[in-house]
């Protein structure tokens, strides 16, 4: 197996057709068929069925295309990378952010891209915690901002700051603006990130988390349906004051302390381990790190800086 014949077999798999295919890799379908079943050879399974209109995926295409994607993609970071060595920072790096990251650096980060390092193509995806590790692990993004994300060898992580967790809700629902025991939180109409990996951005205590989601009336993982909820009044949700800041500011919704355990939450910065970074990378790292580090000192996010 080589860098060539994985390359026209992602090409087969995205386009869904050997000519399509041809095309895009200028080779002849003759060609691309005999690469393609040298491949299936030597991996001694089908990759493709053959349709009436094209191909389509077995399970062990399916596979290897993950392999694939990440192993090209290693490839061209690695080409871009070297060439580039002693000059100007060049590259593509892909970002991935949970909603409050996005929402405290995203503008700042791609204005500095732009300004300082015009030779690197920014990819900025937004998405909740769970879903953002979830592209990383799929090789869809370099670099993720993830909250509370799993212990797993596969993981590079760095913690970068600690949030404290508050109930948010209208007056009229959560009652006041005074401290809250937790296990009075377990009695209001609570809406929450649904199970999983989004479960424990919202918090990483097992125990706590379970209690949350059994007493939980309504689920979601949207975070303009949770606000659109709390403004109607149909419930409340455990969340940081920079989360709904807006309407925290414009009193349409209030927040409570939560104490008897009081909550927080940390936010880290996530790679994968086996892969090796490139000057583009850590440049987009450092500068995440730097704007986030501003944007607590200025008082923009309320946080802790949570770095040794």
């Amino acid at each position: 197996m080589d860098s060539r014949q994985l390359r026209y077999f992602a090409a087969i798999h995205e386009e869904g057709s050997l000519a399509r295919a041809a095309e895009r890799q200028h080779v002849a379908i003759s060609a691309l068929s005999r690469h393609l079943g040298n491949l299936e050879s030597e991996l001694g399974t089908l990759l493709f069925v053959r349709e009436p209109r094209g191909v389509r995926p077995t399970a062990a295409g399916l596979r290897l295309y993950e392999h694939a994607r990440t192993i090209l993609r290693a490839m061209t970071a690695a080409k871009h990378d070297l060439r580039d060595e002693g000059r100007e920072v060049a590259g593509s790096v892909a970002v991935g952010m949970a909603y409050s990251a996005v929402k405290a650096i995203g503008v700042e980060l791609m204005q500095s891209v732009l300004a300082d390092y015009p030779k690197v193509r920014l990819s900025l995806t937004e998405s909740l915690s769970g879903s953002t590790l979830i592209h990383l692990m799929a090789s869809e993004v370099d670099l993720a901002l993830v909250y509370n994300p799993p212990h797993d060898p596969r993981l590079r992580t760095q913690a970068i700051l600690q949030e404290d967790m508050v109930l948010l809700g209208r007056p009229d629902i959560i009652g006041g603006t005074g401290p809250i025991q937790f296990d009075e939180v377990l009695e209001l109409p609570l809406i929450i990130l649904r199970q999983g990996l989004s479960a424990r951005a919202l918090l990483d205590n097992a125990t706590l988390r379970k209690r949350l989601e059994e007493h939980a009336q309504l689920q979601m993982n949207s975070v303009s349906a949770t606000a659109g909820s709390l403004l109607a009044g149909i419930g409340c949700a455990i969340g940081t004051p920079f989360f709904m800041k807006e309407h925290l500011d414009a009193e349409t919704l209030v927040a409570r302390q939560i104490v008897s355990p009081e909550l927080k939450r940390t936010l880290y910065m996530c790679e994968m381990s086996d892969r090796p970074a490139t000057f583009a990378l850590e440049t987009i790292r450092q500068l995440c790190i730097n704007l986030t580090l501003d944007a607590i000192s200025s008082g923009q996010w309320e946080a802790q800086v949570a770095l040794p």
